[in-house]
């Protein structure tokens, strides 16, 4: 089982006529994705790959029934994009564009408030990597050949360190159910705490990796639900021990600013809810297959 997309989920591609996003639904589209549409203004009636194009999102879920969308328009344009999608009825939207301004994103959350709960759309990202459930669909810009299938699900704020987890647990065997790059922009559509209650709701889901960084009170919060509702092993490796406070590290939203949001002050809070906190990137897989033979 996966969490959020399988091989069915119909997806349509915000931005397909773009370099970005026609490269990236060409890689989609070879892995088994399921993309039925693409979005771009002013080029509907148009077909890309073989994909119809339209103009706007309700036109395309209206003729393909697509329930998920990715989005790969630039910065300007990319709130307009994720509101357009909620009001289209998606009920899942990745954004994986970098560079959105702060306020534009506070824009977005308030706006998507306006729907009730049950019927508001789940946003994944911004500057995220998107999502992937091996061997089934990829909406996102990973390299779907260095994800084995299995029962390990991640979560991450970092792409490059997502890519890395998944990697060193293929070389050891391991398979992922899902991995979801949430993005590192200080305000996003999810959160670590929305995707592990996924995972821990997910029956095929056995352990978790959770990747952090340093700023923001994710990893707090996320410890909060580990302590309180997670009956799953959860591995966990918060990068940036060195960074300074006060200085920014790549990501937008990596930078501490107050008490538990450094790197050192995470990972002591995830110890002390059980999670196995790994002090080098190198050690995730094999404290991965650590905690599923001790679970075994």
């Amino acid at each position: 089982m996966s969490i959020l997309l399988d091989r069915d989920t119909p997806l349509i591609v915000q931005g397909i006529t773009g370099r970005i996003g026609h490269f990236h639904t060409q890689e989609m589209r070879s892995y088994g994705t399921k993309i039925v549409g693409g979005v771009t203004p002013g080029k509907g009636g148009s077909t890309i790959e073989g994909v119809p194009v339209f103009d706007t999102v309700k036109e395309a879920v209206a003729k393909t029934g697509a329930t998920a969308s990715i989005v790969f328009v630039p910065p300007p344009f990319t709130a307009d994009a994720i509101m357009e999608a909620a009001d289209a009825s998606l009920r899942l939207c990745i954004a994986i564009t970098d560079g959105i301004p702060a306020r534009d994103m506070i824009r977005v959350k308030r706006y998507m408030r306006r729907y009730r709960q049950e019927n508001r759309m789940r946003l994944i990202g911004p500057n995220c990597a998107g999502i992937i459930s091996p061997g089934k669909a990829l909406a996102g810009v990973m390299a779907g050949s260095i994800y084995l299938p299995g029962r390990v699900g991640v979560v991450s704020r970092s792409g490059t360190l997502g890519y890395e987890a998944a990697s060193q647990m293929q070389a050891a065997g391991i398979g992922v159910s899902t991995s979801v790059g949430i993005g590192g922009d200080p305000i996003n559509g999810s959160s670590f705490r929305d995707i592990l209650e996924l995972f821990e709701a997910d029956e095929d889901t056995h352990a978790v990796v959770l990747i952090g960084e340093i700023g923001g009170p994710q990893e707090a919060d996320a410890a909060e639900f580990i302590r309180d509702h997670m009956s799953k092993p959860v591995v966990a490796y918060v990068a940036g021990l060195s960074a300074p406070k006060g200085r920014r590290m790549g990501h937008a939203g990596a930078i501490i600013q107050a008490f538990g949001e450094s790197a050192s002050e995470k990972v002591e809070i995830l110890r002390e809810v059980g999670a196995t906190v790994t002090a080098s990137p190198s050690e995730i897989g094999a404290s991965v297959a650590a905690v599923l033979r001790k679970a075994a």
